[in-house]
C-alpha cells in the first residue's frame, strides 16, 4: 500500500509529458497512487339564429385549434453527463454516516502544508458522478454551542470509487493551519477533523451536490483541466474514468490535458500516468519562465497560448477550472490577450462558452 500511495511524482523534463497506459480497473491496493386563449370573431348577431352562427364559429375555431398540433417545446440538451444525476440525497439534518477506511498523507515532509487522501465507505448509498462534491459535517460544536456547519469538498474518486465497487467516496484535503493578525494559531475546523481521522472513525456526509463540473458526454472531446493544489481532486476522478476503468457505455478517445499548479514539487499530488494525456506542472517556488517570472499556472499556459486558443474555437473542447479563486484572474488575462489578437472580446466569448457548457469553474 505504501508504494501505491506514495507522494513522489516524476517531474517532467519537457513542457508536456505523455505517459504509459493502464487499461483495466486497478486493484484496490494500487488505486491511490490520482400553458392558451381562444378568440371568437366579431360577428353581429341580431337574432337567435345569428347567435347560433356565432356559437358555431367559436366552436369550429376551438375544434380547429384542438386538431392543430401543439408547438413542440424545445428543451436544451446538455452536453454533460447529467442524465439521472442525483443531488442532495443526504442533507445536514439527516446526513449519511460513513466510516473512514483509509487516510494517508500524500505530500512530502518538506511540503508547505499537509494534504491527505481519504476514503470513506458509502455502501452505494451516495450515487455521485465524477465532478460532483459532498459535504462533511465535522464532529463537535462551534463557539456558540451549535453543531458545526458543513464544508463542501470536491470528490477525488470516480463513481466506481477507489476500490472499484461503487461503495466508497474519496477526498483530497489540505490541512488548514495559519497565524491570524493577532499572532494566534488558527486551525481549520473541518480540514483538521478530516486529516486527523483514523480508519474506523465515523464521518457525517451530505450530498452529493453540483452539476457545474460534470464531464462531457462526448468521448471524443478535448478536456482541458486547470487546477491548483487540491483543486486536482475532480480531475483525478475524470482521469480514473477516462483511462483506468472499463465502461460498456463510455470509452474516452479524446485529448485530456491537465495544467496543475503547486508551490513546490513535494506538493505534487498523486502518481497516475495515463496515455493520451498531457500533463504540465507549474511549480511557482521552483520554476521560472523565459523572462525569469515565477511559474504560475497561467504562466505555463502562456507557453501553449496559440494551441489553447485554437482548441477553444472547437465546439467539443471543454475547460474545467478548480482550485484557489486567485487563479481565475490570471487565466482570464492570458485568454483576453489571445482573443484580442483576433479582435475578440474575451469576456463576451467566455459567456458564450459558459452558455455552451464549455467553460466550467469551481473555485474557492
Amino acid at each position: 500500500m505504501a508504494a501505491a500511495i506514495t507522494a513522489a511524482v516524476t517531474f517532467p523534463a519537457t513542457k508536456s509529458t505523455p505517459f504509459s497506459a493502464r487499461n483495466t480497473i486497478v486493484p484496490p491496493s494500487d488505486r491511490l497512487s490520482f400553458k392558451k386563449v381562444v378568440y371568437a370573431r366579431d360577428l353581429t348577431a341580431s337574432s337567435v339564429g345569428g347567435l347560433a352562427v356565432r356559437a358555431q364559429v367559436i366552436a369550429t375555431e376551438v375544434e380547429a385549434e384542438a386538431e392543430a398540433p401543439a408547438a413542440a417545446k424545445v428543451e436544451k440538451q446538455s452536453k454533460k453527463n447529467e442524465e439521472g444525476v442525483v443531488v442532495n440525497k443526504f442533507k445536514p439534518k439527516n446526513p449519511y454516516i460513513g466510516r473512514c477506511l483509509l487516510n494517508t498523507r500524500i505530500t512530502g515532509d518538506d511540503a508547505p502544508g499537509e494534504t491527505w487522501h481519504m476514503v470513506f465507505s458509502t455502501e452505494g448509498e451516495i450515487p455521485y458522478r465524477e465532478g460532483q462534491s459532498i459535504g462533511v459535517i465535522p464532529d463537535g460544536v462551534d463557539k456558540n454551542g451549535k453543531p458545526h456547519k458543513l464544508r463542501l469538498y470536491s470528490i477525488a474518486s470516480s463513481a466506481l470509487g477507489d476500490f472499484g465497487d461503487s461503495k466508497t467516496v474519496s477526498l483530497c484535503v489540505k490541512r488548514l493551519i495559519y497565524t491570524n493578525e493577532n499572532g494566534e494559531l488558527v486551525k481549520g475546523v473541518c480540514s483538521n477533523f478530516l486529516c486527523d481521522l483514523k480508519p474506523g472513525y465515523e464521518v457525517k456526509i451530505t450530498g452529493p451536490v453540483g452539476k457545474e463540473m460534470l464531464m462531457p458526454k462526448d468521448p471524443n472531446a478535448t478536456i482541458i483541466m486547470l487546477g491548483t493544489g487540491t483543486g486536482v481532486a475532480p480531475f483525478r476522478s475524470f482521469l480514473w474514468k477516462m483511462f483506468f476503468e472499463k465502461h460498456e457505455d463510455y470509452q474516452f478517445n479524446g485529448l485530456a490535458w491537465l495544467f496543475l499548479g503547486v508551490p513546490t514539487s513535494s506538493s505534487l499530488l498523486y502518481k497516475e500516468n495515463p496515455e493520451k494525456f498531457r500533463l504540465d506542472f507549474a511549480v511557482s517556488r521552483e520554476q521560472v519562465n523565459e523572462k525569469g517570472e515565477k511559474m504560475y499556472i497561467q504562466t505555463r499556459m502562456a507557453q501553449y497560448a496559440e494551441e489553447l486558443w485554437e482548441l477553444l474555437k472547437k465546439d467539443n473542447t471543454f475547460v474545467y477550472m478548480c482550485g484557489l479563486k486567485g487563479m481565475e484572474k490570471g487565466i482570464d488575462d492570458i485568454m483576453a490577450s489571445l482573443a484580442a489578437k483576433e479582435g475578440v472580446d474575451w469576456i463576451e466569448y467566455k459567456k458564450q462558452l459558459k452558455k455552451a457548457e464549455q467553460w466550467n469553474v469551481e473555485v474557492y
